[in-house]
């Protein structure tokens, strides 16, 4: 991957850079899978009859049991400190939140995820983004990012490299690939060209 430059134009800014095929096939086969996920916990939402009658569409109450899920999709409300009744205040609230506004989010992830796929070179090349563009692939990439650091448990202590034979080396190369991916793109949003 290049890093990615902007460019002023008369219409807004661009960004460009180039993927070699192999990026551009894998960052597609992430991003499908992510939307994959999403798509599984938006269709594991029960049916509101409440929701079918007012149109307004209402989400799971009940926070995700996967792990990766629980990091895309968190909590909407954690206490500073125990409450004297117990977990109880805390959990009918975030349940309340989660099926109020779980849709919509997912429906923002899906969007971005999709805007991704629609813009990445097929077979790899040059190419160029508007800004909207950019920002659904740094929001696309940084899901992507969450979920595979949560698979890798990625902590402040996260090794530069795993030793070759480690079953995960390879899934840590692609997570430090899609920091520096979006590092760069983030950069290049904020006016810099990078």
């Amino acid at each position: 991957m290049r890093k990615w430059k902007r460019v002023e134009s008369a219409d807004g800014p661009r960004f460009r850079s180039a993927l070699d095929a192999h990026e551009a096939e894998l960052l597609s086969s992430l991003v499908t899978s992510l939307v994959g996920m999403l798509e599984d916990r938006q269709s594991s939402a029960p049916v509101d009859e409440l929701a079918e009658m007012t149109g307004i569409r209402t989400g799971n109450s009940v926070p995700p049991q996967d792990d990766t899920m629980k990091r895309l999709l968190p909590d909407f409300y954690r206490p500073a400190t125990e409450h004297p009744a117990g977990s109880g205040p805390a959990e009918s609230l975030n349940s309340a939140l989660r099926g109020l506004h779980e849709p919509a989010i997912i429906d923002a992830k899906n969007q971005a995820a999709q805007r991704l796929l629609d813009t990445v070179p097929r077979g790899g090349g040059k190419f160029e983004l508007t800004e909207d563009d950019a920002h659904s692939w740094a929001s696309a990439v940084n899901d992507v990012r969450l979920a595979l650091g949560t698979m890798l448990d990625v902590g402040a202590d996260i090794p530069e490299r795993l030793p070759p034979d480690h079953p995960m080396a390879g899934h840590l190369d692609v997570y430090q690939w899609l920091t520096f991916l979006q590092e760069y793109l983030v950069l290049s949003l904020m006016g810099g060209s990078r």
